[in-house]
């Protein structure tokens, strides 16, 4: 039998540009690596609901926005893992980078009137997305990619802690949280391309069950899929704090975080 990693599966040779630590075709021949897909729900699922809850609470679009955005970089993330195939590669990459600018653009748009819209940042943010857009699929270089991106997430992390700072200190726990779980995953991603070879050694001495826990990327998925979540919520209720409004955090199943909004009363 060949090694796991040199299985052969249904969608046929990887042309994507990345190939990750996690053993190709390990659990089933039509997914390429399997915990590294599964693992994307956390993207696809949540976010869907909290759209439906934006819309009947009422909330500007760019809020809905923002959890679509997610799903849809879940949803690429799915098949780009599944398949190992370039197109499906840009499929998770480029959303990644749209979908930052949507946060951005709420981040920054959240302390003005309701439904306003600030035309010369988002015709920045769209000027952004379109060179980043030309220029990756020109050179076909992630590092290119994940430098871009940094800059984005790093933009929304300084104005995260302004706000958590200056404006609404009280928000820390929640805004913090939202970074810590991003910045484990990232710690993650790199454990799992800088040690891939112990990793994959030590998956053979373990049982199935053990193994799996070593599966660092997909651990990437579930932090960052939460983080960004929580960032979602984080920025939402800084906006409906602005518009008077008196948010809460509830925990769906005593697990799952959603904001709840009741309008204060005007006397």
């Amino acid at each position: 039998m060949a090694p796991a990693a040199d299985r052969a599966g249904y969608w046929g040779p990887t042309t994507s540009t990345l190939d990750w630590c996690e053993e190709n075709y390990a659990v089933t021949r039509y997914i390429a690596e399997f915990w590294n897909t599964v693992s994307n729900l956390i993207m696809i699922i949540p976010p869907i609901f909290g759209a439906i809850q934006s819309i009947r609470d009422g909330l500007e679009k760019r809020y809905i926005a923002s959890y679509l955005a997610l799903t849809v970089v879940g949803m690429g993330s799915w098949c780009f893992h599944m398949t190992l195939k370039y197109e499906m590669q840009l499929l998770d990459e480029l959303p990644m980078i749209y979908s930052c600018c949507i946060f951005v653009y709420c981040m920054f748009e959240c302390f003005k009137i309701k439904n306003s819209v600030n035309y010369h940042l988002l015709f920045t943010l769209v000027l952004f997305s379109l060179i980043v857009t030309i220029v990756y699929l020109k050179v076909k270089e992630p590092v290119f990619h994940q430098v871009m991106y940094g800059m984005l997430v790093f933009t929304l992390v300084l104005r995260s802690i302004y706000i958590v700072t200056w404006v609404y200190p009280w928000l820390r726990g929640l805004g913090y949280t939202s970074l810590g779980l991003f910045l484990l995953g990232f710690l993650l991603w790199n454990i799992d391309n800088i040690f891939c070879d112990s990793l994959r050694n030590f998956r053979k001495k373990v049982p199935p069950i053990i193994g799996v826990t070593t599966q660092f990327h997909a651990w990437w998925h579930i932090l960052t899929g939460l983080g960004s979540y929580l960032h979602i919520l984080f920025s939402l209720y800084t906006r409906t704090l602005f518009l008077r409004y008196r948010p809460k955090v509830k925990f769906l199943l005593g697990i799952w975080p959603v904001i709840l909004l009741e309008r204060l009363r005007k006397h």
